[in-house]
Formats: C-alpha cells, sequence, structure tokens
C-alpha cells in the first residue's frame, strides 16, 4: 500500500512538521529499519522494550525520505517529517483508513484456543469465492493487525483478523479500528487465566470482539454457557456446538462428519478442528456461499507450522503440536491422538501463564489423561509437568518424568523404535522443536 501526503494527514490527526517533497509522491510505510525501501517513510513504534524514534537517522541513512514522530526533533536529511501524539494509535487509524477505502467484507476472530486455526480453516473456505486476505502466522496484537490490514492487496473481497490479548481492552482495541462485519468466537478457557485472574474476565475479553462489530453484523460463537452470559451484542448471534454434529469416520489425518444435514470432510483429526470448522460452515452460509464451495474449502485446510505437524524421524513417526498449549488443548490433542495412532507415546511440557493455581490445572490434566486408553507412554518434561506425571502415576499410568530437553532426547533415541508414534504438546516455551533436533542429529548427552 502507498499514500498520498494527504491521506496520511487526514487520515489521522497528525500534523506536518517539515514538507520538501513534491505533493504528487506516494509514500510507502514501514515499521522497521532492516526492510526499509527507497522512498518509504518510517513509523517508528514504541514498546516497554523498545522505542524505534532511537532509529530515525539509521532509517534515513537506509532510504526513507521521511518519518513519523511524537517528538519535535527534525533532522536535516528528512524531505518529509509528520507529528502525531502517539505512533501506534497512528499506525491504527491508518490501518483502519485503509481498510474503510478498499470495504472488503471484514471478519474478526478471537477465543482461547483455537483461533489459529479456525482463522486457518475460516480463510480455506472464504478463498473459494472471494479474493482472501488474512492474518500471518498468528500475529494477532494491535500491531499484526495494522500489518494486516496495510499489506491488503487492493483487489480484496474478504479480510480475516485474528485477535489475541494480554488483558482487558486489548481485543476491544482491535475490533473498534477494525469494524468487522462478522466475529467468530472459538471458546473461552483456561488460557491467560495467569493474567486475567478468572475464567469470567477471560470470556469477558473475548466478547470485546464485539465492541466494534457493526450493529448489522452477525456474532458466530462457541455454545458456551460462559460466553452466553457475557455476550452483550444485541445483533445477531449464531451459535454452534459439536452437539450438533454426527461424527462419521476418524483417521489419522481425516475427519468426516454430518452438520445440519449436509456432510464435510476434513483432512485433519479431532473433534476440536471439526468444532473449528463449525465456525467457517456457518460464515460461508451468512455469505451466500453454495454447500459445495464451502465443503471444497474445507477439505483444502492444510494445518500451519507446529500445529499438528506430522514428520519421520529416523524411521520414528513424530506428530508435533507444540506451538502452546493450555488445559482444554492439551487434553484435547492428546485425546484425539490416543484415539487414532497404535502404540502411543506422549511428551508433554509445561504450559505457561496459568497463574497461581497453575500447578492445580496441571494436576487436572494428568487426572483427564489418566481416565483414558491405559496403553499409553507419557513422557513428562519441565517443573509443572511433574504435576501430570503425579497424577498419572498415582492412577497407575506409565509415566517418566525428565527434567531437561536432553534427558527426555535420549530417552527416545535409546528406548523407542519405528513401532511407535511420538505426540508432543507443551507450551511455546518449553521449546519442543529442539527435541527433534537432537533425534535428528542422534543427540544424547548425559
Amino acid at each position: 500500500m502507498r499514500f498520498k501526503k494527504e491521506e496520511l494527514i487526514n487520515s489521522t490527526g497528525a500534523i506536518i512538521l517539515r514538507d520538501i517533497e513534491n505533493n504528487s509522491v506516494d509514500y510507502g510505510i514501514s515499521t522497521d529499519t532492516r526492510t526499509i525501501q527507497n522512498g518509504d517513510i518510517y513509523l517508528p513504534l514504541k514498546g516497554a522494550n523498545f522505542d524505534g524514534e532511537l532509529f530515525i537517522e539509521q532509517a534515513l541513512n537506509a532510504g526513507a525520505v521521511g518519518y513519523i514522530t511524537s517528538e519535535e526533533k527534525v533532522y536535516d536529511k528528512a524531505q518529509i517529517v509528520i507529528k502525531t501524539q502517539n505512533t501506534l494509535d497512528y499506525y491504527l487509524k491508518l490501518a483502519k483508513y485503509y481498510k474503510t477505502k478498499i470495504a472488503p467484507i471484514t471478519v474478526g476472530i478471537t477465543g482461547s484456543s483455537g483461533k489459529t486455526t479456525t482463522k486457518e480453516i475460516v480463510y480455506s473456505v472464504l478463498k473459494e469465492k472471494f479474493n482472501t486476505h488474512k492474518t500471518y502466522s498468528n500475529h494477532n496484537n494491535e500491531i499484526g493487525f495494522c500489518q494486516t490490514v496495510l499489506t491488503m492487496p487492493a483487489d480484496t473481497q474478504a479480510l480475516i483478523v485474528e485477535m489475541g490479548m494480554r488483558g482487558l481492552g486489548e481485543i476491544e482495541l482491535i475490533s473498534t479500528h477494525l469494524n468487522p462485519d462478522f466475529a467468530i468466537i472459538t471458546n473461552s478457557g483456561t488460557a491467560h487465566v495467569g493474567r486475567l485472574g478468572s475464567l469470567d474476565n477471560i470470556a469477558i475479553a473475548k466478547c470485546e470482539i464485539t465492541k466494534g462489530l457493526k450493529t448489522n453484523g452477525t456474532l458466530i460463537a462457541n455454545n458456551q454457557e460462559i460466553i452466553k452470559r457475557h455476550n452483550n451484542f444485541s445483533g445477531e448471534t449464531c451459535y454452534y456446538t459439536l452437539n450438533d454434529v454426527k461424527i462419521l469416520e476418524k483417521a489419522p489425518s481425516y475427519s468426516k462428519f454430518e452438520y445440519k444435514t449436509e456432510i464435510y470432510e476434513l483432512n485433519v483429526e479431532g473433534d476440536y478442528n471439526i468444532e473449528n470448522a463449525l465456525a467457517a460452515i456457518e460464515l460461508g452460509h451468512k455469505l451466500g456461499m453454495t454447500s459445495e464451495e464451502i465443503k471444497r474449502g474445507l477439505r483444502s485446510y492444510k494445518p500451519i507450522e507446529k500445529r499438528w505437524e506430522i514428520e519421520n524421524i529416523c524411521g520414528i513417526k513424530f506428530i508435533n503440536d507444540s506451538y502452546n498449549a493450555n488445559p482444554d488443548s492439551m487434553k484435547a490433542s492428546v485425546k484425539t491422538f490416543i484415539e487414532l495412532y497404535k502404540n502411543p507415546v506422549v511428551v508433554l511440557g509445561d504450559m505457561g501463564e496459568l497463574g497461581e493455581n497453575e500447578k492445580e490445572y496441571h494436576k487436572q490434566v494428568g487426572v483427564f489423561l489418566s481416565k483414558l486408553n491405559k496403553k499409553v507412554k507419557y513422557l513428562t518434561v519441565g517443573d509443572l509437568s511433574k504435576e501430570i506425571n503425579k497424577s498419572l502415576t498415582n492412577n497407575k499410568i506409565e509415566a517418566i518424568h525428565f527434567n531437561s530437553i536432553e534427558d527426555v532426547s535420549c530417552y527416545i533415541l535409546e528406548n523407542l523404535n519405528n513401532s511407535y508414534t511420538i505426540f508432543l504438546k507443551a507450551s511455546r516455551s518449553m521449546k519442543f522443536e529442539q527435541i527433534l533436533e537432537n533425534i535428528k542429529r542422534g543427540i544424547c548427552k548425559k
């Protein structure tokens, strides 16, 4: 996207400190000095641990013709300098302006778990009918929102924005700048309870997505009582539930199910993925898509990196689902895995951001898993996962605890063979991808 000077000023309420450029020039906007293109304007962002305004001179030396600033300093090399009160606020206003200018159908997605997967499934469905643009990976904070919108091609017909949060008010901030036509809440669970303090606060935060939802828009939400209790949206709400689904077939990398008299297929396993697909089905029908278009879109969905990523190493099948983890997603994914694979080995690590009750949440996961298939070998890694291990061993389930990634990697190399399938699940901070690297390289440190 490129902007005329008048757009950069009028859409944001900023003022000009210096202007010696040709008025006919269109400007690109860059927030990263490493990717500055000649003729760009540099937009420095600030955070708790960084201040982009310290790199203005570096941006000018890299080819920027000007910059946006919340300060008064004017560098001689700059041809255009724009003053704003807050550079992040400027970024949000510019994104809102550009979104309004392109005017796509707009979909916002949030939830405690499954929001990135649901975003990818929705994208797979909508692209069957519309030129569709989406949030990259899980870049779902306010900066990621701006980047998503401002990289949207001019011919975009449908825009999908994933919304994450660290606390109350953050989803509202994104939603009110996006003004979506449709909002999806995948669920409200225990993820981030350490930050929010209670399950009710989590649901309140997720329901903030309706703060910017157009009054004639539609909320599509998981039929959970906690969501219904905190949903204050006065417009149309469509609730979906797995209880309305008849599952016809389950297999590795395949699901077949019936929903509202139509039969659908997914090239992934797991009841939770079927549930995520229901949001895409409901949205597709709201947008006038045919059942065949929706079915084709669901069949084309493929999980993104570290989400149920299958890899064969040294003849052993590994399934890496360690991009993130919370109690709800860990229970659901492990349950699916041990239902579908023979000789299952489950490697579990710590789950983060669960607050003062983090040990209890880990214990509850262990209790849940102990009630499933008894013929599972569990390997746990990390301080908190000891609680999972205790619950399993107390219920006569085979479980071994390790203090490090190196130790569990060594155990796998020395004790497991290609008769097993190994599943990895933990929060991103555990860096479980290192287990796979150790196995590939045959590393066993004692």
